[in-house]
């Protein structure tokens, strides 16, 4: 071997920076969730007359007449759920006890009060214990009535809503703990904005009922707690014949919905729009129909006209248990079977009592009906009653600071601790295929294709398979389905047909701003840029303002070295969000392209603090410091990338690189080898590897290595040399040439100088 590879030195081109940016990539098929749900053109001007006419008011109107019942609710969980916090509503600890450090992330919060105001503060501590990375956010909304947990959420200039990381939980006198979802290394930090699914059931209708309410920014002027409406209906019509002076006292009640006095199904799916989850062990929960507007469901309409629920079938003795699960709960309960109570049959939700005269009430429910109960064979415990027994509180598996009442009213209470403390769960794979649990009817056409949506990504089925036979066999209108087929078959990695099935569904709608992006996203990560830019610029035509197409499109000018068009792009995205970290994460790829090293590190320094979890701006960091020759900063940065995403292919490939430079070999081939298992098929990983172990005597590992890298690409330029000289020193010159002389031809100019040179002693 030549002396510069025996002494593996850095060759031109090993410290490359890694164009790996967060967000970028293609989406996987658990964006479905979000189910952005437009109408085909005939539903769509349906619910545009619907939404002309949506009639809801204020509801400060309704309590100008019903003064005593709006004083009342306005007490209850569902009228205090969403609200501004003020030093009067206070029930957390913002002074003792107001630091949390989230071990998983390594991200320490601290909760402040200052001037009658609440903020979120995030920061790191270095290596000598000083803060770093600090950012704060304003609480601008509380979700939560408080009676379990309150979470906040921030508002930013352009009207997104962000929910922050810690939530409070009142359980144990109280504590600051993770918001639920956000108890991983991976969490969204300062950064998780809200869509109109979230806030569907935590409020009252943000736009008053109207079409087109899909967007992640909200209105300035927001309700304040779920309102009267959500229950009774819009209540225009009802205040205008109650006002008019001509209206009988029917008319005036027949303007407005009574849930009282609806059928049992109907009464009981009020309550279900939003406490019915079935499952938090998979997604999507529910479906809704393509057409319905978020907004569009009315009381007193069929809820399966607006969506439908699916679950895994599971054995009758199944223990889950989540936050929204008693409309899911109680109707497996012989009470419920054998009566025809609802919700309303316990509950009045004007007025919900709390403390020992919630469960004197409660308590007297079920002596309604179970007059001459005798406990034969039971030892009753001191203080058990009805409650404690048959419905016991549980710790819930999606909220796991949460203690809630279970619904499902059992004969013999689960002999375990309900209330023991477990981790936010892994939760296990399920690979039975999940069946629509409402509406219970016979399948329709509409049903069969939003289940074979909900199954698309079934392991244990062919999911993807039923899904494309059931749109071929429908011919759906909406694009909502080949969106979801274009997903999964994204994240199976069959990017052609992920394409085919994302230019179907723009047949259906063009401008469909899912499929979009979706397309958009996928072109882009298989690289085919110059139809990713012009799929992005058709989607920013309908919508400028979207950072995350905005940064996309940075993405892909960067990718082809159009380096001011990519500057340009990056600077109106950042003017929408300025704390995208992402943003500038790419903004320093930028700068390493012109080979302005100090824009570059401070970029990428910036984009550690807005999210010092994220992997990719570290190990950018550490790449640009090895060139600089900061070789114990870019360790430490080395080190942090990989704790945050132990599977990082590149991070452990620079790692390597690095601890070659420090002389550590043995450190470097564990983090060589690491690199050649989570990336195999990066040929230069492969040749690296083979060159470091062919320094340490292990020819036959080192060969091994050097064919890896060339069974990827034949043409790999360190992997020819390397092999050629090794046969060379085998007394194999014949094989030898074979090496060398691709080595020449190849497209690098420095190792091709070296093959050259050897080559023509070798055919002297």
């Amino acid at each position: 071997m030549s002396n510069s590879i025996r002494k593996l030195e850095p060759r031109p081109g090993v410290w490359k920076i890694a164009a790996i940016v967060c967000g970028l990539a293609v989406v996987a098929a658990g964006v479905w969730y979000g189910l952005r749900t437009r109408a085909t053109n005939e539903v769509a001007k349906t619910h545009q007359a619907v939404a002309a006419n949506a009639g809801y008011i204020d509801s400060q109107v309704c309590a100008s007449c019903h003064a005593e019942i709006a004083n009342t609710f306005r007490k209850t969980g569902m009228g205090r759920s969403f609200y501004r916090p003020t030093t009067e509503n206070v029930i957390e600890d913002y002074r003792k006890t107001n630091i949390f450090t989230h071990k998983k992330s390594g991200l320490r919060y601290t909760m402040v009060e200052r001037d009658g105001h609440f903020f979120q503060q995030r920061s790191t501590l270095d290596a000598e214990g000083h803060e770093t990375n600090v950012l704060e956010e304003q609480v601008d909304y509380v979700i939560g009535s408080g009676n379990h947990a309150r979470t906040y959420l921030h508002r930013t200039a352009r009207g997104k809503l962000i929910e922050l990381p810690v939530s409070w939980y009142v359980e144990n006198s109280g504590s600051w703990a993770m918001s639920p979802g956000f108890d991983r290394v991976d969490q969204p930090d300062m950064h998780g904005a809200i869509g109109p699914e979230c806030m569907f059931c935590h409020n009252a209708y943000v736009r008053g009922g109207e079409a087109g309410a899909e967007t992640t920014v909200f209105p300035e002027k927001l309700p304040e707690g779920i309102d009267c409406q959500r229950c009774h209906g819009p209540g225009a019509a009802h205040v205008q014949a109650a006002t008019n002076g001509k209206a009988s006292t029917e008319e005036i009640r027949s303007r407005i919905v009574n849930p009282a006095k609806l059928t049992r199904e109907r009464q009981l799916e009020i309550c279900m729009e939003c406490h019915l989850e079935t499952s938090a062990r998979h997604t999507p929960n529910a479906i809704r129909d393509y057409g319905r507007d978020i907004e569009s469901f009315r009381p007193g309409q069929p809820l399966g006209d607006y969506k439908t629920y699916f679950e895994r079938p599971k054995d009758a003795k199944s223990d889950d248990f989540e936050v929204a699960h008693a409309a899911y709960q109680l109707p497996r309960s012989a009470c419920f079977r054998n009566s025809q109570m609802t919700c309303l049959t316990c509950h009045n939700p004007h007025n919900i009592p709390h403390g020992e005269e919630a469960k004197k009430q409660y308590i007297a429910v079920c002596q309604g009906c179970h007059t001459k109960v005798s406990h034969t064979n039971v030892k009753m415990t001191a203080g058990s009653d009805c409650l404690s027994c048959h419905m016991p509180k549980r710790r819930t598996e999606g909220s796991v600071h949460t203690v809630l009442t279970d619904h499902y009213i059992q004969r013999v209470r689960p002999a375990r601790n309900l209330l023991a403390p477990f981790p936010e769960p892994v939760l296990p794979q399920d690979v039975t295929p999940v069946e629509i649990y409402y509406p219970k009817s016979a399948p329709t056409a509409k049903t069969q294709l939003l289940l074979a949506v909900a199954r698309a990504g079934d392991a244990g089925i062919d999911g993807i398979g039923n899904l494309r036979r059931v749109i071929e066999r429908e011919h759906p209108e909406a694009p909502e389905p080949y969106v979801a087929l274009g997903q999964t078959y994204a994240s199976a990695g069959k990017t052609n047909d992920a394409i085919q099935s994302f230019e179907q569904a723009l047949q259906h709608r063009q401008d469909d701003p899912a499929a979009l992006k979706e397309l958009s996203s996928t072109l882009l990560a298989t690289g085919q840029l110059d139809r990713a830019v012009s799929t992005l610029q058709q989607a920013l035509a309908k919508d400028g303002d979207d950072d995350s197409l905005l940064a996309n499109l940075a993405n892909a000018y960067l990718q082809q070295g159009k380096l001011d068009e990519a500057q340009s792009t990056l600077s109106r995205a950042m003017a929408v969000d300025p704390e995208r970290a992402d943003l500038h994460n790419l903004e320093g790829l930028c700068a390493v392209r012109r080979n302005d090293a100090v824009a570059a590190e401070q970029a990428f320094r910036e984009a550690i603090r807005l999210q010092p979890n994220l992997a990719e701006p570290e190990n950018n960091l550490a790449n640009l410091l090895v060139g600089q020759q900061k070789l114990k900063d870019a360790e430490a940065h080395f080190q942090r990338a990989l704790a945050l995403n132990p599977e990082y292919g590149d991070a452990h490939h620079g790692f390597g690189l690095l601890l070659i430079l420090e002389r550590n070999n043995a450190g470097a081939t564990q983090q060589l080898e690491a690199a050649a298992r989570t990336s195999p098929k990066d040929a230069q990983v492969h040749a690296d590897l083979a060159d470091l172990l062919g320094a340490e005597g292990r020819a036959n590992d080192a060969a091994a290595e050097y064919r890896r890298a060339l069974e990827i690409d034949q043409r790999q330029p360190d992997a020819n040399f390397g092999l050629g000289m090794m046969l060379l020193q085998q007394n194999q010159p014949a094989a030898a040439v074979e090496y060398l002389q691709q080595a020449a031809a190849g497209p690098n100019p420095e190792i091709g100088q070296h093959a050259r040179a050897i080559l023509q002693q070798i055919l002297r």
